[in-house]
């Protein structure tokens, strides 16, 4: 039986890619902010010796926040913007440290970080600043994974945009079909694919 590692597993995508992975027979360790702080990363390290041991075919980075919406220059919010890159990036990053031996040790090898197209440069409008630059950041973090994690495949997914708290109501894709097609990229992975971009679709998004 495969085993996913999920977190921010207690609502929207995460809880979503918890349920469908769950129904398909895997074992599912879905983690929220009470097991796991993604902002401490010592509670992170003290979450992973738990496990130590247990092989994690899939590592799924999911957890993340928006910050406070509407900022613009003139109305920069620093102390949120900081927790935005802590929990987005740095929060990722102390996890997939943490977890590497066990994703390494697994049959599945692979790391998916939950990123956005706004975090694409290419795309990019310059609206939600501190989201969009977190997540071109973990997009960084993605490549550098890749690069010297020969054996684990890693990318960053874009789940397009869904109806979940962070997403808003008025958003065309509902959750089910998010993770059914981001589940439909995971499984088609191969080492090739380690460090791309891709959108919930398997569409190459440009950096």
């Amino acid at each position: 039986m495969p085993t996913a590692l999920i977190t921010g597993a207690g609502r929207g995508l995460g809880q979503e890619l918890a349920r469908q992975y769950a129904a398909d027979g895997w074992d599912v360790i879905g983690t929220t902010r009470r097991e796991m702080d993604m902002n401490r990363v010592e509670e992170i390290r003290r979450f992973a010796a738990r496990l130590k041991g247990r092989p994690i075919d899939l590592l799924f980075c999911n957890a993340g926040i928006t910050g406070k919406k509407g900022m613009a220059p003139g109305s920069f919010d620093f102390e949120s913007w900081e927790e935005v890159m802590r929990v987005n990036v740095l929060g990722a990053a102390a996890v997939a440290e943490a977890f590497l031996d066990q994703v390494a040790k697994s049959e599945g090898k692979t790391i998916a970080m939950m990123s956005s197209r706004l975090g694409s440069i290419t795309e990019s409008s310059g609206m939600t600043l501190p989201y969009a630059t977190s997540k071109a950041a973990l997009n960084m973090l993605v490549k550098g994974l890749a690069a010297t994690q020969r054996n684990i495949i890693v990318v960053a997914l874009s789940p397009g945009w869904v109806r979940t708290d962070m997403g808003g109501e008025s958003a065309p894709l509902s959750p089910q079909a998010s993770v059914t097609g981001l589940r439909r990229v995971i499984g088609g992975l191969t080492p090739a694919d380690s460090g791309k971009f891709l959108s919930y679709e398997g569409k190459p998004i440009p950096w």
